[in-house]
């Protein structure tokens, strides 16, 4: 069993070291913890108050803050002060970067800092230098010289520490020996850590943060092993996906990222990061944390699922991402591109009005179909529509029904497991047909998985739709997903996940933990989203609505995965005490003139401070550089600098311009 996670089958929380943060105990036994930081003006102490208040009675339970320099430093003070006049006693944390000297001065008033091993000493002005072993021992010992006096002031006043890489702002020393990779981002912690263990410090959370849920959550995976390599131990996790963005975007990236590690049973802390009021994240992490199947969130206990077979060697890597393989059906397996099937069988009697929400517009006029970027590529029905469909369009549907519609080309039938093994050939399609398993929630007799899969792999027409009806399903199907490749079955699989949950918000992130980990694992090739609407005769608008929502989150989750690349993607900071201008505000200007540019990533960053490096790879950024200027950047490179800000968004459609990034709107 690979060591980074306690179970691969069912939830078993990792077992970390305890640390003390004020009042609260991260790791061990202890709950998963949720946290925010604030966008308030560090100096402004009241208005930093007044943010805190409102994002602990929302439910964090610790508060970050950015201490950029000395002054904002010394002001913890007051602000703490201010808050425990006021009767709160949540932990304060302060947020480093470039400036010891602020973190020393930080640590002795709160109760824990954050520090970024890219950029605490090390610097990052994207040069490639070649180090020889000597030179890079010598630099550790800079490192260790100026990292060791904030460790002994850590210790003596109790403080904790977070040592936060992030795999944008790895140092160009990291960079030449590691690359951008996951393993230059553990790396760069644990020459950290090695120090502080040295002093005999553990008082220590760690993170690996990126805007690219597949890097961050490799990075996690491979800190762990390599924890429990060097020191037999692990030290708590602090999650979270750095620069998700905002809205529905946000929240996808932030689920996939956050909860496929904490369904591996990784995590004792969570931020979101979102580009909007910090008291709006901790909804989302709350949510994230429930689609665990646990009493309560300190449970720590082994969730089994007495029906999923143990596996004592896994037949893929977790610390890399490579697509499994499958043979091609039609557009499904292979190296297509995952496939999204939208389910529409609520709906009666299907008109082509019904289509729009899932990327289809018919123009009756010119008697032709518009068929959009996030187009679903097969449409799950009860009633085979009677009108012409759009070329690309599939159809999907019962035995029964595919009977009546036989001579229908597009049209598929989809068999539950026990009935494809006992239909005869006649009955099925001689194209395309789609098979449904149940991953280890359905007791199936004796060698009933040993003579379907005999048939799946003499059968080039099949593809596999798995579901599972256990407690955190990812795991049961995870586990399907490698039977399948131990007993070398490499029919396409398609995810089907269904949520009951009482809003789409809260099935948002079910879908994109059960999904978003297993095509980051590389298993899928595609998906398909169902929700219990409630009654048939449901308001037929709020019912394409809720359609047209599970669309966007599929493509959303094929995006955030790097899996399916549908539209322009943005990479925006969180926003904090150092953001230059109104990053909400800005993020929808340039979104409403940039959402068309598909696979364009553009980052949009508050300040200098993290801007350069976290935008990590994103193709063109827009950075604060001081009040009322932005620097705008073509990958890492400087190309305009302290631009207006009246006509930064302009420029940058110019950049897009220049660099062949633009298309013009239809």
């Amino acid at each position: 069993m690979q060591v980074y996670s306690p179970s691969l089958t069912s939830y078993q929380r990792l077992k970390t070291r305890e640390v003390k943060i004020g009042s609260i105990i991260i790791g061990g036994n202890h709950p998963i913890r949720i946290q925010t930081m604030t966008t308030t003006d560090t100096m402004d102490t009241m208005a930093t108050v007044e943010q805190s208040i409102r994002c602990i009675e929302a439910g964090a339970e610790l508060i970050r803050i950015t201490a950029p320099s000395k002054n904002e430093a010394e002001n913890l003070l007051h602000i703490k002060n201010e808050l425990r006049r006021r009767g709160y006693e949540t932990p304060l944390i302060a947020d480093i970067h470039f400036t010891p000297n602020a973190a020393e001065i930080a640590a002795k008033i709160i109760e824990k800092v954050r520090v970024n091993p890219g950029n605490y000493v090390d610097k990052k002005k994207f040069e490639q230098i070649e180090y020889t072993d000597a030179e890079y021992l010598e630099e550790i010992e800079r490192i260790r010289e100026r990292f060791t006096p904030l460790v002994l002031i850590c210790k003596e006043y109790g403080t904790a520490m977070r040592i936060g890489t992030n795999h944008g702002s790895l140092s160009d020393r990291i960079m030449s020996r590691y690359g951008d990779t996951a393993i230059g981002m553990v790396e760069s912690a644990m020459e950290f850590l090695r120090i502080a263990r040295s002093q005999d410090y553990h008082q220590i959370v760690l993170s690996m943060k990126s805007s690219n849920p597949q890097v961050m959550v490799q990075a996690y995976r491979l800190l762990v092993q390599k924890m429990h390599e060097e020191f037999g131990e692990c030290y708590p996790l602090h999650l979270g996906v750095t620069e998700a963005g905002d809205g529905e975007d946000g929240r996808i990236k932030s689920a996939i990222g956050i909860g496929t590690l904490l369904a591996d049973g990784i995590g004792d802390t969570i931020r979101v990061s979102l580009t909007e009021d910090p008291e709006f994240e901790l909804p989302v992490c709350k949510d994230i944390i429930s689609t665990l199947a646990t009493t309560s969130l300190n449970d720590n206990e082994h969730h089994e699922n007495s029906t999923v077979p143990s596996i004592a060697t896994l037949p893929y890597s977790p610390f890399e991402y490579k697509r499994h393989e499958s043979f091609v059906i039609k557009n499904i397996g292979g190296s297509q591109v995952p496939v999204v099937l939208a389910d529409v069988s609520k709906i009666e009697q299907l008109v082509p009005e019904h289509l729009i929400p899932i990327g289809y517009r018919y123009n009756e006029q010119d008697d032709k179909w518009t068929i959009g970027d996030m187009a679903a590529d097969y449409l799950f029905v009860n009633t085979v529509p009677t009108f012409a469909l759009p070329g690309t369009l599939g159809v999907i549907c019962y035995p029964a029904i595919w009977q009546q519609h036989q001579s229908n080309s597009s049209c598929y039938p989809i068999f539950e497991a026990a009935q494809y093994l006992n239909e005869t050939p006649e009955n099925k399609s001689q194209v395309l047909n789609f098979v449904m398993l149940d991953c280890y929630s359905n007791v199936y007799p004796p060698h009933f998985l040993d003579v379907l899969f005999f048939k799946l792999k003499e059968d080039k027409t099949a593809v596999l739709c798995l579901n599972s009806l256990n407690d955190n399903s990812m795991q049961s199907i995870r586990r399907m997903c490698m039977e399948l490749m131990i007993r070398h079955v490499h029919n396409p699989v398609v995810l089907i996940s269904d949520s009951n949950h009482n809003t789409l918000n809260e099935a948002l992130v079910h879908y994109s933990v059960d999904a978003g980990g297993l095509l980051l694992d590389g298993f899928l090739n595609g998906i398909c989203l169902g929700y219990q609407f409630g009654q048939i005769d449901q308001d037929i608008h709020v019912m394409l609505n809720e359609i047209n929502t599970l669309n966007s989150i599929s493509f959303g989750i094929l995006q955030a995965t790097r899996t399916r690349i549908s539209k322009t993607e943005y990479i925006s900071c969180p926003s904090c005490g150092r953001t230059l201008f109104d990053l909400q505000e800005t993020t929808a200007k340039i979104r409403a003139v940039t959402n068309h540019l598909k696979g364009v990533k553009i980052a949009i960053m508050g300040c200098i401070v993290n801007g350069p490096g976290e935008m990590a790879d994103a193709d063109f950024g827009y950075v604060g550089s001081g009040i009322g200027k932005i620097t705008l950047y073509k990958n890492k490179e400087v190309v305009k600098r302290n631009i207006d800000s009246e006509v930064a968004v302009d420029e940058l459609v110019n950049l897009l311009k220049e660099h062949g990034a633009w298309v013009e709107t239809t």
